[in-house]
């Protein structure tokens, strides 16, 4: 494995993760919530958030600033008390078994818990005493994630001396030392530079390939449709919609097929066919609008097909998650 002490260059890990298998919708979730509530004073932040989250996935929670994101991942990790509503993590309840839900997860926050006046390997064997891990144990733990991230050759460096990539890698391999199985993510790559950005998603895959459940929130909507299995939208307190990045993509208006044509006759016959479709007579392109889906993507072909029309070039758009994302969402006022 490749390690550096300069810069963000290091790779997590050269093995390539295998997809995990699709958890079964009937498995018991890794993280599930039913009417969460929470109030500061008589602002409401969280006024009745549900989750349901399978084990071995990603989940994705987004909304604007000040939406609620991270006080729902301090609820779910212990850190503040629901006014309202139930949830359990890992197969413990919030209310009454909350050593046993700290035991079973690892928390990364939106600033780096690593301490800079002492050394990289020294902050992992902090988190292995706190874990009450022997110390020949914890060495051995701490050693094997901090080759794993990348890190074994500045482990003996002050962590002052680490760039933003590292001290965010280190971070999170600090988070693995007690072997969670659920772990909290808060915008873990704010402020790093795109080359680093991507190291941590290859490193949250490999997460999820060894079977770990990682709750996301991120500002980042790429971020969201690069990993997330599903993603929720966050606004005023509520969930205001939820489903895969596709699912979501294909509630906001905007979508459409393209389709161009190299002969005026196949692309009048189109036309013809296709009346719905803005047409562009110099490009000789139809512009359908639709939802993206295969059900309606079939209907367009077949309706072709009875034309005896054939396109020779056909490419689908929808809305990305930006679309989405202001289509959900407003500012509220303060």
């Amino acid at each position: 494995m490749p390690t550096s002490s300069h810069g963000d260059g290091a790779q997590p890990s050269p093995t390539a993760p295998v997809p995990s298998p699709s958890p079964s919708p009937s498995a018991a979730p890794a993280v599930s919530a039913v009417g969460l509530r929470k109030a500061y004073g008589d602002h409401t932040v969280l006024d009745g958030v549900d989750l349901r989250i399978p084990a071995g996935s990603v989940f994705a929670l987004l909304g604007p600033n000040g939406a609620g994101k991270t006080t729902t991942v301090q609820i779910l990790s212990t850190l503040v008390a629901a006014d309202g509503g139930q949830a359990q993590v890992a197969g413990h309840d919030l209310a009454t078994a909350g050593r046993q839900v700290r035991a079973a997860i690892g928390v990364t926050g939106q600033f780096s818990a690593v301490d800079g006046l002492i050394t990289g390997e020294e902050n992992m064997l902090l988190m292995a005493d706190l874990h009450l891990i022997p110390r020949r144990e914890g060495r051995r733990v701490a050693a094997g994630l901090l080759a794993r991230f990348g890190l074994t050759e500045a482990a003996k460096k002050p962590a002052s001396t680490y760039s933003g990539g590292m001290k965010r890698r280190l971070d999170i391999a600090m988070t693995l030392v007690g072997g969670p199985r659920v772990i909290f993510l808060d915008e873990p790559t704010t402020g790093l530079d795109p080359r680093s950005r991507h190291n941590m998603w290859q490193i949250i895959r490999e997460l999820v390939t060894g079977g770990v459940t990682v709750f996301l929130t991120t500002q980042y909507l790429e971020e969201a449709d690069e990993l997330a299995d599903r993603v929720a939208v966050l606004n005023d307190g509520r969930i205001a919609a939820e489903g895969t990045p596709d699912e979501l993509k294909r509630l906001v208006p905007g979508g459409h097929v393209r389709l161009r044509f190299t002969g005026p006759d196949a692309y009048r016959g189109a036309a013809t066919a296709l009346p719905e479709g803005a047409r562009d007579d110099e490009a000789l392109t139809l512009r359908v609008p639709g939802d993206g889906s295969q059900r309606a993507l079939r209907s367009l072909l077949d309706r072709l097909d009875t034309a005896g029309v054939e396109a020779d070039e056909l490419t689908v758009h929808t809305p990305d998650l930006d679309d989405v994302f202001f289509a959900l969402t407003k500012e509220t006022a303060r």
